[in-house]
């Protein structure tokens, strides 16, 4: 049986940010993940985590101008200062919070031009693996499909494979987000499989659409069932953006969840 976080930057969008902590405790989460909380103090966060009792699992590093459409710095020569004062912030946010995964957004670049910020992002995970290396610490490096993010420089598994592999620190890691694999790959348990040794986190989200996980074409109980079976230990972030409020999806996941919502 897995266990589930709440993604709480796409779930409870009803409620006010440092809400949502207690709001995902209510409905039976133990964990919870956001992708972006920098508008808070860390202190501010957590409180907000210690009222609520859950642990945090993954937090992500700043990634520029999110509204005018930026994905990430790190691919950036020009912007390598930005970046690493950028992992040592999501650094200090991950310790206060006992958070021990972080999140390294690449960047988004023209087809033409995708070959030549290999090395800067490399180096920038080398940076973040350095800087956040105590015991149980990861960086993690996600593919996103592009369909829903055109253009991002990390787009299909076998490429974030190749770039941790070269990176060549130990708790540098995959983001392995289902609905991710499904848009760009499909034949999602034989690929959880051949990427299974590097997973650091697994991310869930029905597909198409990103909504809940009964909602589209992933049997997410035929996926489960097959990553417990593999030996995945780790929580599944459950990203994905509700129909309609939060606590009316949450029910497709009373079966996973430890007090479901009534």
């Amino acid at each position: 049986m897995p266990k589930l976080s709440a993604n709480i930057s796409t779930l409870y969008p009803e409620t006010a940010f440092l809400g949502r902590f207690s709001a995902a405790a209510q409905d039976g989460f133990n964990a919870v993940e956001f992708q972006f909380a920098f508008d808070h103090a860390p202190e501010e966060l957590l409180s907000a985590v210690q009222s609520a009792c859950v642990e945090v699992v993954v937090l992500n590093c700043p990634a520029g101008d999110m509204e005018a459409g930026e994905r990430g710095i790190a691919i950036f020569e020009e912007r390598i200062n930005e970046c690493r004062e950028a992992i040592d912030r999501a650094v200090l946010y991950a310790r206060t919070l006992a958070c021990k995964r972080i999140h390294l957004m690449a960047g988004i670049l023209a087809d033409e031009q995708r070959q030549a910020p290999g090395t800067v992002f490399r180096d920038n995970l080398r940076y973040a693996a350095e800087c956040f290396n105590r015991p149980g610490e990861v960086v993690l490096v996600e593919a996103l499909n592009n369909v829903d993010v055109p253009h991002y420089f990390v787009s299909n598994l076998a490429q974030a494979a190749s770039i941790i592999e070269s990176v060549d620190y130990s708790n540098v890691r995959l983001q392995f987000d289902f609905y991710h694999c499904q848009m760009t790959h499909g034949r999602l348990t034989e690929n959880f499989d051949r990427y299974f040794p590097l997973v650091g986190h697994v991310q869930a989200a029905g597909v198409p659409g990103r909504h809940e996980l009964n909602v589209g074409e992933i049997n997410y109980q035929f996926i489960f069932d097959h990553i417990d079976a593999a030996g995945y230990a780790g929580y599944v972030g459950c990203e994905y953006h509700p129909m309609s409020t939060t606590r009316e999806g949450i029910g497709s996941l009373k079966r996973w969840l430890d007090t479901p919502a009534g």
